[in-house]
């Protein structure tokens, strides 16, 4: 009995082996059949024509001209005019690091750097507030959420028109809108326009209703946080505040710190708004006086295309620490998800 059961387990093995034999056999007839005896090939796969990659390149060319020509072509230019003597007129002239020193000695570049750091520091956290406030307001279900949405986007569209800075100006002038509206309730401090303690202050309240953008995103991130967490954080006795700041604020961290870093590299370069305001010199009192306004100043005013190169590569460093900064202490409070802390 113990044979023919050993003789049944064996038979299984011994076809296995005779369909390989034979697969085998079959095989090697076919190389002999197939000049050079090479295995027959699978699916075949078209080869590559010499003209394939020079196509690609004919594709990419506006691409790579564009680039090559409208940014890095220019970036390389104004490093080298940033330490040459340069007004447009004239020749350039090497003069070393004598540019970048003389931003030191220059009192409207120290008081530019001051007020830009200034509007940065008060104008992204305030406007990220707000665009946080109000994507928390329209993240719940309402009746006309769709027309809200659309109404606070609706100022980001304009975004730095010279129209929308000349309206705004006109709402701050002396005896305009806003200083109606003060006076009504007892303030009276007359036009923010030409006021030195106020005009700084109002291109931040521009700033801060060009909410639109960081709105959306922070609406985008507020869809991704679990309902089961605010759920069992009620069930425990957590309050709208407490989940608030415990489970919203942690899981939108990422979205947070991406508009942070977005906001802060855009508000370093305002332009359009500030120059409407207060013009080349930065009026009132050299209160709006942005890097960017004394940068076009010094290079299409004075023509010191040399000086006003240096100036845009000390912005591009000073930027770019900022930007350092913030991805490193981003480790201490951004939260991803997967991570192990």
């Amino acid at each position: 009995m113990s044979s023919l059961a050993s003789n049944r387990e064996n038979r299984p093995a011994e076809a296995g082996r005779e369909e390989t034999d034979r697969k085998g056999a079959g095989w090697r007839e076919a190389s002999r059949a197939r000049p050079g005896g090479k295995r027959p090939a699978g699916p075949r796969t078209r080869a590559r024509r010499p003209g394939d990659g020079l196509a690609g390149y004919l594709f990419l060319s506006p691409w790579i001209l564009g680039i090559v020509l409208l940014t890095i072509g220019p970036m390389v230019t104004s490093l080298y005019l940033s330490f040459t003597d340069y007004s447009l007129f004239t020749a350039p002239e090497w003069v070393g690091l004598d540019n970048y020193r003389r931003m030191f000695d220059d009192a409207r570049w120290l008081k530019s750097v001051q007020v830009t750091a200034i509007y940065v520091a008060v104008a992204v956290p305030v406007k990220l507030a707000a665009a946080l406030a109000v994507a928390v307001l329209l993240n719940n279900k309402r009746k006309g959420q769709g027309f809200y949405r659309a109404a606070f986007y609706g100022p980001s569209l304009i975004g730095a028109s010279v129209s929308l800075a000349i309206v705004w100006k006109a709402l701050f002038t002396d005896d305009a809108v806003v200083d109606r509206v003060l006076r009504a309730v007892g303030i009276n401090t007359g036009g923010w326009a030409g006021n030195p303690d106020f005009s700084l202050l109002m291109l931040v309240l521009l700033g801060a209703w060009q909410l639109g953008a960081p709105m959306v995103i922070f609406l985008a991130g507020l869809k991704q946080v679990p309902v089961e967490l605010h759920e069992a954080a009620h069930v425990d006795g957590a309050g709208r505040w407490r989940r608030f700041r415990s489970i919203t604020l942690p899981m939108i961290s990422p979205v947070v710190f991406f508009n942070l870093l977005l906001e802060t590299i855009n508000a370093f370069q305002v332009f359009t708004s500030a120059y409407i305001v207060g013009g080349p010199n930065g009026s009132p009192a050299g209160t709006t006086l942005f890097y960017t306004i004394y940068l076009y100043d010094r290079g299409f005013s004075d023509f010191r295309m040399g000086y006003a190169s240096a100036m845009a590569w000390m912005l591009l460093l000073g930027v770019g620490l900022i930007t350092l900064f913030l991805f490193r202490t981003a480790r201490g409070w951004v939260y991803y998800s997967g991570d192990k802390r």
